[in-house]
């Protein structure tokens, strides 16, 4: 979903960094062969995962939700030289084609492939992160927040997705809406826990960047 104005939003994309040649092809290939192709992160978003992680630099980077690939070879882009991204995801009939799109890139070396629940591999990874991003079931999102915060680095950066969840978050809550309810505790989690600060950006359905406060 779009927040901004149709032209405004086609303004903007317009006049930012197009996507190269290699998502370009992983795009197409997701829309001819995976279901529900709309949950790619999208050349705009993209773009934007990619300066953040430039901007950072990260050495070690956590996806959670990795779908087809796209987002993780956007953040990808600025690791540190011999950083490595961690990619977690539970669908194992993703599994080659996210490799095949990782190996076809320049990043090949640097994104480590985990399947499974997130909730589960977390824990085992034995490093600390500079840079996280949360693109999962968001019946999980409080869950995933709660497993990583004491694994960054201080000053690293958590991003999170779907924060604004098609506007819903400002709509009457509907009794069933599980998914609306845990994403309206999330953000308020993120706005209140003392040990980040955060601000949520509207972009697309709405991306939160939170900052690990130093102590």
């Amino acid at each position: 979903m779009n927040f901004l104005p149709e032209d405004i939003d086609e303004y903007v994309v317009a006049h930012s960094q197009q996507e190269p040649e290699y998502l370009q092809k992983l795009t197409r290939e997701t829309y001819q062969k995976i279901l529900q192709p709309r949950m790619l992160s999208g050349p705009y978003q993209g773009r934007i995962l990619s300066m953040i992680s430039k901007l950072i630099q990260p050495k070690t980077i956590l996806e959670i939700g990795t779908f087809t690939g796209y987002s993780a070879l956007c953040l990808a882009e600025g690791l540190a030289p011999d950083g490595i991204l961690h990619t977690i995801d539970i669908k194992e009939e993703l599994w080659d084609f996210q490799r095949k799109h990782f190996d076809n890139s320049a990043f090949a070396k640097a994104i480590q492939q985990h399947l499974g629940n997130a909730l589960d591999i977390i824990p085992k990874l034995e490093t600390t992160f500079d840079l996280v991003f949360i693109d999962a079931d968001k019946s999980n999102y409080i869950k995933y927040f709660h497993a990583i915060i004491d694994k960054m680095n201080p000053g690293g950066i958590i991003l999170s997705d779907n924060v604004l969840w098609s506007g819903k978050v400002i709509e009457p809550l509907q009794e069933k809406d599980t998914d609306t309810k845990i994403l309206l505790a999330y953000n308020q989690l993120l706005n209140e826990d003392p040990r980040i600060e955060t601000v949520v950006l509207p972009i697309r359905d709405g991306l939160t960047i939170s900052r690990i406060k130093k102590y």
